[in-house]
């Protein structure tokens, strides 16, 4: 198996090119950012159930000690970011809206916060179920900002044999370029990764997907591989959204994902380099999730660049240090194309925010233009990688037929990367709206 492609440039049908602007850190080393005075832990930072308090206010805690243990299956334990004392557990402001139930650390300030917990292990000699439980012990979650629980990604259905494991070093969002200088930076730790999940998922095959606007990193990676390697690094087209995993499955195999279905069925695992590097990292310590690369950029930001994290840092903490300038109109955690704004700085980063993009209020009027009555153009089905009729799907949406857009639209195939909204001449809000429907059918499934 070869170890580099660069001769074919493969890609999805569909998709669109926004401009990229991540000239203003993708040649940015990656800083540590200092700690927070106190560092705000949502007991829900992770798709399934929320992890079960381990502390009561009051109570010392080390940096890296498990202050949370997950809550069945699909559920992660929690760890501290921070060495510190617990100030207390209460409802406070999240991302997405509602308050959520939050551990509260009081950072100590003379501390050397040093990871006083770990207990280093021979990664070589554990069984596939042990990597598994390993890696649901260590708070592991998609990284790329699905916070899906990775080890039961590992544990693919009964049904359905993988024999790929792909891996995604796409970054297709614009802004964003954490994934990029973790590739350049921790290249060991994610191969590394790689191969602790390929032992535990049982395939004999990694591809690792990058796009072609970031060739070093894919020579990075290459210069680390033996002829004949299990692991292929691919340089695909540069497209947004060339990093969903459908799209990218499609572009290294050729293989398309039914839809309703994972990529399980189509014998293919996909796992996002920030996710595989900390695995390789943490693993072999005995650690669990801590701090994440963070990209903090935007026209509104002083001093752009990959900032290395502690989970639990206040958006505003965060922000303070980077710079923030008087023009600074709207905040976008993630980035700008399926990333959410957030109304108040006091929110926290957690395990699944890659980024966050400031804009000025010059950048923030292209997003907030009026909204127009459609002129069925078709460029939204032309854009639409799934190959959905977005049009149609937001006329339904105005109608309130949310039933009908699931039952013979196929609302549900919508991964919400959109392309839909950004060609839109008439600046319809259409992901919105898609957003909505799923709401409102779930909420009447249940």
């Amino acid at each position: 198996m070869g170890i580099l492609n660069l001769l074919r440039r493969n890609s999805f049908e569909h998709g669109i090119h926004p401009r990229e602007h991540k000239e203003l850190t993708s040649r940015l080393p990656i800083r540590r950012l200092p700690f927070a005075p106190a560092l705000i832990l949502p007991l829900s930072q992770h798709a399934g159930a929320p992890a079960v308090p381990l502390v009561r206010p009051g109570q010392e805690v080390v940096r890296g000690e498990p202050i949370a243990s997950a809550n069945g299956f699909v559920s992660v334990p929690m760890h501290a970011p921070a060495t510190g004392v617990v100030e207390s557990i209460q409802l406070m402001p999240s991302a997405r809206g509602p308050k959520t139930e939050s551990i509260i650390i009081n950072v100590y300030e003379g501390s050397s916060q040093e990871v006083l917990y770990g207990a280093p292990r021979d990664v070589n000699s554990m069984t596939a179920e042990e990597i598994i439980q390993a890696v649901q012990d260590s708070g592991m979650v998609g990284l790329g900002g699905a916070a899906f629980p990775t080890h039961v990604k590992m544990k693919p259905p009964p049904e359905h044999r993988v024999d790929t494991l792909v891996v995604n070093g796409c970054e297709c969002e614009p802004y964003l370029t954490c994934d990029h200088r973790l590739m350049l930076e921790q290249t060991d730790d994610l191969l590394s990764g790689i191969r602790i999940v390929m032992r535990a998922l049982g395939v004999e095959r990694a591809m690792i997907g990058i796009e072609d606007n970031k060739m070093d990193a894919v020579d990075a990676i290459a210069g680390r591989l033996v002829p004949d390697s299990p692991i292929s690094v691919h340089a695909v087209q540069t497209k947004y959204p060339q990093g969903a995993e459908k799209m990218l499955i499609d572009s290294l195999l050729g293989r398309r994902v039914p839809s309703g279905s994972f990529p399980s069925a189509v014998g293919v695992s996909v796992f996002n380099v920030s996710t595989l590097a900390q695995i390789g990292a943490l693993l072999p310590r005995g650690q669990g999730v801590i701090e994440r690369v963070v990209t903090v950029t935007g026209p509104a930001v002083r001093h752009p660049g990959n900032y290395l994290v502690p989970v639990g840092t206040p958006v505003r903490f965060l922000l303070e240090f980077a710079g923030a300038t008087a023009e600074a109109h709207e905040l976008i955690l993630g980035g700008p194309m399926m990333g959410m704004s957030v109304a108040s700085l006091d929110v926290p980063v957690t395990k699944a925010v890659s980024g966050m993009v400031l804009l000025d209020a010059a950048a923030a009027d292209q997003r907030e233009a009026r909204v127009q009555p459609c002129i069925r153009c078709a460029y939204c089905v032309e854009a639409c990688p799934m190959h959905l009729n977005p049009s149609t799907l937001g006329l339904l949406a105005a109608k309130g037929e949310y039933e009908t857009m699931a039952e013979q639209f196929h609302l549900n195939d919508c991964f919400e990367c959109g392309c839909c909204s950004y060609v839109c001449p008439s600046n319809i809000p259409l992901v919105q709206y898609f957003r909505i429907a799923k709401t409102i059918n779930r909420e009447k499934a249940a």
